[in-house]
Parts: structure tokens; sequence; C-alpha cells
């Protein structure tokens, strides 16, 4: 998959306008289907879902707990997998990859941010945002350029070689981000994303967010509960009876 994805776009609203279009197959969900089984009787969280999101597109994903946002994010960043169905990127199956192959599309192509940021304490933010790259066999210099650029970014770059105790809430999801986009992945999938921040700092993430998804043409898929996050994207959907629906 190629992991060159840093192509400017002219305006957001050129990039909602494309979003809300009919779609460009860019992610296909296809009779997706996913059930659990933690009390001797199989519960459907996911039934049958038919579901297409174009790039550049910003997605919110809303409602209760338990409904299976977190399990569709998941699927859709292939840390989980479909009970049936097929997840398609640019019409590849990533689900028909060998192993080796879903982990490589998954580092190059996907880009995961959490509630919980997940740094690693004993590192600084450069080391941990440098993680991806490392993995992806970049050696050092290259990956902490890559990770000092997107630090910059995210206005981390007076805290580089800071240790992550050092840094505060709003300091270590900032991290988080840099490090989830430090390969300039097509896709952008957060979990709550501000869940533990307070408004202040949850209002800058907000606009990161939306400034990256500009300058990169970035996919974003967000699981939240702040409806003022979900207001601002080009969509906002929910899972009702295992279906996605949009709220309007």
């Amino acid at each position: 998959m190629d992991r060159d994805v840093s192509q400017m776009v002219e305006k957001k609203d050129a990039a909602d306008e494309h979003a809300m279009g009919a779609g460009d197959g860019f992610i296909q969900l296809k009779n997706l289907s996913k059930s659990f089984n933690s009390t001797g009787a199989p519960i459907e969280i996911l039934k049958g879902i038919d579901f297409d999101i174009s790039q550049g597109e910003t997605l919110a994903i809303v409602g209760a707990s338990g409904i299976g946002k977190s399990t569709l994010l998941h699927i859709l960043g292939t840390l989980d997998r479909p009970d049936s169905g097929k997840v398609l990127y640019k019409g590849e199956d990533v689900f028909s990859f060998n192993s080796a192959d879903l982990a490589r599309f998954r580092n190059l192509s996907v880009g995961f941010m959490f509630q919980f940021h997940h740094l690693l304490p004993e590192f600084s933010a450069l080391e941990n945002a440098m993680m991806p790259a490392i993995i992806n066999g970049f050696n050092k210099k290259n990956a902490g350029a890559a990770a000092e650029s997107i630090l910059v970014k995210v206005g981390m770059q007076d805290r580089l070689s800071h240790r992550v105790g050092k840094l505060s809430g709003g300091e270590q999801q900032r991290v988080a981000l840099a490090r989830a986009l430090v390969l300039k992945p097509s896709v952008l999938l957060a979990d709550e994303p501000t869940g533990n921040l307070d408004q202040s700092n949850s209002e800058q993430v907000h606009d990161l967010l939306f400034q990256l998804n500009q300058e990169l043409s970035m996919t974003m898929v967000v699981v939240t509960h702040n409806m003022q996050l979900a207001s601002y994207m080009t969509r906002c959907v929910t899972i009702i009876d295992g279906q996605l629906l949009d709220k309007g």
C-alpha cells in the first residue's frame, strides 16, 4: 500500500464536498458481522453491515456504551476479525492477506489513537513518536526525523526530549497523535481521543485533528461520546440493532 499520502488539499470545504459524495470506494464494508459468546449464548453486535467511507472523509461513530462502536473500529483497523463479511481498502480484501502482509498494511496505512495514550513512560516524546517507523525498519536517524516533523506539527517542538511523566495530559495525547501519524497513514482511527482530557485540552486536540485531516487528506473515523467533536465531522452515524445508521 502507498504510504505517501501527504498531498495537500486546497480547502476543508472541498474535502467535505468530496466526502459527502456517493463514495469513492476507499473503504468498503461488505456484509460485515460480528458476535460474542461470553455467557453461552452468542450476542450479535454487528449484523451484515454494508457501508462505504470516502477518502478524506471525517466520520464520527456515536451512541451508548456496548453497542459495538469500538468493535467496529478494531475491525476497521484489522486489530480484530469479523465473523463474516469483508473489509476492502481500495478494493483489496485486507483479511485475505497473510499475517505478515496484514501487519505491514496496518503499520503503514492505519494510525491508532485511544483515550489512554499508551505511551512508554521510560522514553521521551521523540522516542515514543518514532516507534512505528522503527518497527517499519527505518534507521534511527530517519525515524527521528519523521517523528520530529510530526511532533512539530502538533506543537511539541519544545518538548521532544521530555519523558512522558514530565508531560501534561494534553501533551501526552499530542505525542500519541504524532505517533499515530508518523508514517503518514491514509486512515486515522481514534477511540475517545479526548475522553480523558479537560475541555481546553480537548478543544486543542479537536483542532489538531481537523488541521491534520486537511493537510494530509487523511480519512478519520472517531468513536466518541463528545457530541461537540462529532458535530464537526462530515458524517455522524450510530449503531442500532447491529446496523450503521446516519444520525442526520
